[in-house]
């Protein structure tokens, strides 16, 4: 009884240790890594064994959902927004394995194979051991507040200049501004800076255009770059980055403050001590 009861304890330890999980996690993504490769690189043999592994691995991280649910009761394991996205990771995972272990021939589903893909999502769960992660994703999540109009609004710019564009271009350049989903995607392209130059050359050669009317097009996508691909994305760059500071910041001065707090308490001990002192001083 006592080493059944021991055996159970070891069990429950393996999962409930972090250690093991990033371990288990570790080698799930170097399984997934060489499922990549092709039944002809690795041999049939080998890729069922990895499809195997991957499916024991699955397993393995639900037994850790029942353990920590049983563990800690399920409601206080799923108060954590990290513990929620686990078990929705480690369910995606599932499907795929209940049917090849207990097909259901009645009913067609092999549209849930597709969920087997989302195996590889199971590796965003190395991001709860990065450190300070909390901190960051906080950090994230209060920039994102503060710059979320300034980000709504630069995308309305970009929208409004890519509908604009379209009537400009959609005959002469259909394959950049044919409709406005691709303009969109152009406009986008010019403000990132990444090849902006080749678009208005296209522009210009399917257009025939003369010198004037091609100096005036480059001008305007020109422009386009100045008012959306410097200033925009440098404004809402530096808002986002500025209240990720201001957050740091923020956290600084409380620490600031908490450790001047502990100094005046400290002096406060400090003066009371010497007071009794003094007076014992003066008693002797």
């Amino acid at each position: 009884m006592s080493s059944q009861k021991l055996s159970t304890n070891a069990f429950k330890n393996f999962f409930l240790n972090d250690k093991n999980i990033l371990a288990l996690i570790t080698l799930n993504a170097l399984v997934i890594f060489l499922q990549g490769f092709r039944p002809d690189e690795i041999g049939e043999q080998v890729r069922d064994i990895l499809v195997m592994s991957d499916d024991l691995i699955s397993i393995l991280f639900f037994v850790e959902v029942v353990v920590k649910g049983t563990h800690y009761g399920f409601k206080q394991y799923l108060k954590s927004t990290w513990n929620k996205f686990d078990v929705l990771l480690i369910f995606l995972s599932l499907p795929p394995i209940i049917i090849r272990f207990f097909p259901i021939e009645a009913v067609n589903v092999s549209f849930l194979l597709v969920f087997r893909v989302f195996r590889v999502f199971k590796f965003f769960r190395f991001i709860q051991f990065f450190p300070q992660v909390e901190h960051i994703f906080r950090s994230v999540q209060e920039a994102l507040k503060a710059s979320f109009m300034v980000l709504v609004g630069f995308l309305v710019f970009v929208f409004i200049m890519a509908i604009l564009s379209c009537f400009f271009y959609q005959d002469t350049s259909p394959d950049l501004f044919g409709n406005p989903i691709k303009s969109y995607y152009t406009i986008f392209q010019i403000f990132t800076v990444e090849g902006w130059n080749a678009i208005p050359d296209i522009v210009c050669k399917n257009a025939e255009l003369g010198n004037v009317a091609s100096f005036f097009t480059k001008m305007y996508f020109m422009v386009l770059l100045i008012l959306g691909g410097i200033f925009g994305l440098s404004i809402v760059n530096s808002i986002f980055v500025d209240a990720m500071v201001s957050d740091n910041n923020d956290e600084l001065e409380e620490q600031v403050t908490h450790i001047e707090k502990e100094v005046v308490d400290l002096k406060t001990k400090v003066d009371r001590i010497l007071e009794l002192l003094e007076d014992k001083t003066r008693d002797s």
